[in-house]
């Protein structure tokens, strides 16, 4: 842990004790399925798009405190590989907001020693997106800090498609090369995914109150805690997140096995 937990949670609700997170048990890797900007911005008559924008706040809260509280990996569902059938405003929208966002917090998040990264098909974003994503990466690379993953152009049927293509590659290479190809496991799987050095999830929340996984990390989520809250993405803060921690602490992972 970076920081004394009352001053990472210096004004929480009555009903939650910060003191109860156990600092030696905070997962290693958050994964957030970031749901419910559209319906935030429709309560208040404004446009999706709105939504988005006041979802950033939210993006910068739960990054701060994640990497205060010790979190080592944390990965957010930016934009999915289905989303590009959202209308036509609300892509070209979002993929401007990624690109000044991530340009205008990248010095901030260096401070901080974050190292951000992406995982998806990014090279079929603009090239503005593009390009903001990978001078966040080169600017970033080497810090020591919490991992920041964004999924972009991101889906885990498609992520699972390409691991297998990349081991394919590989094992004709092998055969033209007299070698015999390296037996499939898991493990070498693992290492064809858009993942490859990351750990797994050890907690996914979702907020908005959908139980779905909407083709989100489908190889990496198998013994991943679920935590889902009907706060809607824009209200979700440090203490909603303090909550989905303490609910993490509070289960008995068995990973298949009994105790």
């Amino acid at each position: 842990m970076n920081k004394p937990l009352d001053y990472i949670f210096p004004n929480p609700p009555a009903d939650l004790d910060p003191a109860r997170l156990d600092p030696a048990a905070v997962p290693e890797h958050v994964a957030v399925i970031m749901d419910g900007n559209g319906r935030w911005a429709k309560e208040r008559g404004k446009n999706r798009l709105f939504g988005h924008k006041a979802g950033i706040e939210a993006v910068r809260e739960t990054i701060r405190c994640a990497s205060d509280v010790g979190v080592r990996y944390l990965t957010i569902y930016s934009f999915s590989s289905e989303n590009w059938k959202r209308p036509q405003d609300e892509v070209i929208g979002l993929m401007n907001l990624f690109a000044t966002t991530m340009l205008a917090e990248v010095d901030g998040l260096h401070e901080e020693h974050v190292r951000v990264m992406t995982i998806g098909r990014t090279d079929e974003l603009p090239k503005k997106t593009r390009d903001a994503f990978a001078k966040a990466w080169e600017k970033t690379k080497d810090n020591d800090g919490m991992t920041l993953v964004v999924a972009v152009n991101y889906g885990g049927r498609v992520e699972m498609l390409d691991a297998m293509r990349s081991l394919m590659d590989e094992a004709h290479a092998a055969v033209r090369a007299g070698r015999a190809p390296e037996e499939l496991t898991e493990e070498l799987f693992a290492r064809h995914l858009y993942t490859a050095d990351i750990p797994d999830p050890d907690l996914l929340i979702r907020t908005s109150g959908e139980m779905r996984v909407s083709n989100f990390l489908l190889w990496q989520i198998a013994y991943s805690e679920f935590v889902c809250t009907d706060v809607l993405w824009p209200d979700f803060d440090r203490y909603e997140l303090l909550r989905a921690l303490l609910e993490f602490q509070g289960r008995d992972r068995r990973f298949g096995a009994v105790k």
